[in-house]
């Protein structure tokens, strides 16, 4: 990273920091994939912008939430990390049960200018969790993490406040709870925490002005652009193969050219 980019990062995490605090509505975190799914994201204007680790897998034929995609992650990051947009990196478990060995991985996500990491539990010990968590705000102090807990993803959501708890105990700038969308049960858990709240956003859950009414600060898009963007491909391919022209946006080939990266 060059010394004016080490310079700037202080002022982009709290740019990141604020997004999630700021009064008005939340920070709506749409995921990129790729160099040109993040850089069409941020030239229809969006400030901050995720990686899904689903679209890395599944884009490098890889599976998703095994701890695979470790080097993927990191070129992606270095790849994203000097865009003029803030960026937050989806890294699963940390790749590692090691607090150090994920540690380490913060160290090299803040160098290549990430400002923000996702890190799960997978309903894993809540001690392992929170030690990698307090390990990375050490390694990593500027580094925003969100803290995921898998209790409604992959359970009933038993445990949620406890976890939750452990997590901003050890140093989580924010928590979040995919899985979770009963507007009772989300309203509840904003009036408990005091870190903002990140919800998945799902179509077929609250709306996002809903969320927004409920409280919740953060709205993460997890896979969907990924899935959406492969089911247009294949509905376009239906459509030409029908003999019918294909529907949908279809940006030229300059405008997918002019989202190269640029030397310098």
């Amino acid at each position: 990273m060059s010394d004016i980019a080490q310079q700037a990062v202080p002022e982009a995490v709290r740019s990141f920091d604020e997004l999630h605090r700021r009064p008005g509505p939340p920070l709506v975190l749409p995921t990129a994939w790729d160099h040109a799914s993040a850089a069409a994201l941020a030239a229809r204007g969006f400030a901050a912008i995720g990686t899904t680790s689903l679209g890395v897998a599944a884009a490098a034929g890889l599976p998703d939430g095994a701890a695979a995609t470790r080097d993927h992650t990191l070129r992606l990051a270095l790849t994203l990390g000097t865009e003029p947009f803030l960026l937050s990196v989806d890294a699963e478990g940390g790749f590692s049960d090691d607090p150090d060995e994920v540690a380490e991985l913060a160290r090299q996500l803040w160098a290549v200018g990430a400002v923000g990491i996702n890190l799960e539990d997978g309903l894993g010990p809540m001690g392992r969790h929170a030690a990698k968590i307090a390990a990375v705000k050490s390694a990593a102090p500027g580094l925003f993490v969100n803290a995921r807990t898998d209790t409604y993803w992959l359970g009933d959501g038993a445990g949620t406040r406890e976890r939750l708890e452990a997590y901003r105990q050890a140093g989580a700038d924010g928590v979040f709870v995919p899985g979770l969308s009963d507007p009772d049960e989300i309203a509840a858990l904003v009036r408990h925490l005091d870190v903002p709240l990140n919800i998945l956003y799902s179509p077929t859950g609250p709306t996002v002005p809903h969320l927004t009414d409920l409280g919740v600060r953060r709205i993460s898009l997890g896979s969907l652009l990924y899935r959406r963007a492969l089911g247009a491909a294949l509905d376009a391919m239906a459509d030409i193969a029908g003999g019918r022209a294909p529907r949908g946006t279809t940006p030229s080939y300059d405008d997918v050219r002019a989202l190269e990266r640029r030397p310098g």
